[in-house]
């Protein structure tokens, strides 16, 4: 039985969810919502068998739609999940970051409590085929994770519609928008809860000379995070948003008594301007402790899949699991309290550094 897809927002993130529903077997995008013209067309290009509708609720009024894709803009999330609720119960894929101002985690505990279909929260960076692999062999190659570092370099922010990203008020700030993938990794990995989060962060290089409607982007290009958790293990984040030729854009290193094991992941294939045969493959280092002698393994990724994102084909895994339980024989496995999580901690890190001092949960 095919899957009939709703999609709400189909800019750049939508557009890659389209082209990844494309590669599922047994699935397909029915109707969409995307209020700008031109993302519209766009959309219709990589799905032209769906249906454009003017709004949310003509989308929701299709009796043929088996699951909702939510891909706006950040601060659209919440009010679009209460439209959900208050119109149909189907499963829910929703992107990250879940929420972006404070104020909005008591509505989404709200929706939590009253919504009866699964909602999934879009962590792509936990279904990349080398981070499933570093996730699945951190415990046993470390002896159990006591020192996590994150590490990010990458291309700036991209153009988005309406440019609502180069604002703090739109996106939460960057340690929300950007970030709270590694923050809901840093969790993950370590099966623990923050208690206390410090960071430095700034606007050094990108969108300084830009202005929208004579004001100037206020969103930040560069940072670190210091985490301790409730486990007594200790988590840090670098980023830099001016990084664009770096070989690796993340670089993850789990350290424990018995060793280190770490991931490092290439940018989009997109963005490889080198020769085709020297662009670089995802890597997992193991590096037991008793001995200086690392093995490296190589993580390939079918180049179909890699093509149809800028995630290390994650975005295709992802589906493949959220398919398994809108079919009803998988389960959610990055739940609503994730995506709250990720964004508490992504907003601890901004007070931090704007007020210069610890935030504690």
């Amino acid at each position: 039985m095919t899957i009939h897809y709703g999609i709400i927002g189909c800019g750049m993130m939508g557009q890659e969810h389209l082209r990844n529903i494309a590669l599922l077997e047994d699935a397909a995008t029915k109707v969409i919502y995307e209020p700008d013209p031109e993302m519209a067309a766009r959309a219709l290009q990589l799905a032209p068998q769906a249906v454009l509708a003017d709004n949310i609720d003509r989308l929701l009024a299709h009796d043929q739609l088996d699951c909702l894709l939510i891909a706006s803009p950040n601060f659209c999330h919440v009010d679009q999940l209460e439209a959900i609720a208050a119109s149909v119960t189907l499963p829910i894929l929703v992107e990250k970051p879940l929420f972006t101002k404070p104020e909005d985690w008591s509505r989404l505990e709200s929706f939590k409590r009253r919504y009866k279909a699964p909602v999934w929260v879009a962590m792509e960076y936990r279904y990349m085929p080398p981070m499933q692999q570093f996730l699945a062999r951190a415990d046993d190659a470390t002896g159990g994770v006591k020192m996590l570092t994150i590490v990010e370099h990458r291309y700036p922010f991209l153009n988005k519609v309406g440019n609502w990203n180069r604002f703090n008020r739109n996106s939460g700030g960057t340690f929300v928008e950007k970030c709270c993938h590694f923050f809901d990794l840093m969790r993950l990995t370590l099966k623990s809860d923050p208690v206390r989060v410090m960071a430095s962060a700034g606007q050094m290089v990108n969108h300084l000379n830009e202005t929208y409607d004579g004001k100037t982007p206020d969103i930040w290009d560069c940072g670190y995070v210091l985490v301790d958790f409730a486990s007594g293990a200790r988590a840090a984040l670098e980023l830099s948003m001016f990084a664009d030729g770096s070989q690796f854009q993340e670089m993850i290193h789990a350290v424990g008594s018995q060793g280190k094991l770490e991931v490092k992941v290439p940018g989009p294939a997109r963005l490889w301007t080198g020769p085709k045969d020297r662009r670089p493959m995802a890597q997992l280092i193991d590096s037991p402790r008793v001995a200086c002698n690392p093995v490296t393994i190589e993580c390939p990724v079918d180049e179909t899949i890699l093509a149809a994102g800028d995630h290390n084909g994650s975005t295709y895994y992802q589906h493949q699991k959220f398919l398994e339980v809108v079919r009803g024989s998988g389960s959610v496995e990055v739940t609503i309290d994730d995506g709250i999580w990720a964004v508490r901690m992504g907003q601890a890190a901004q007070e931090s550094a704007s007020k210069g001092q610890a935030v504690l949960f």
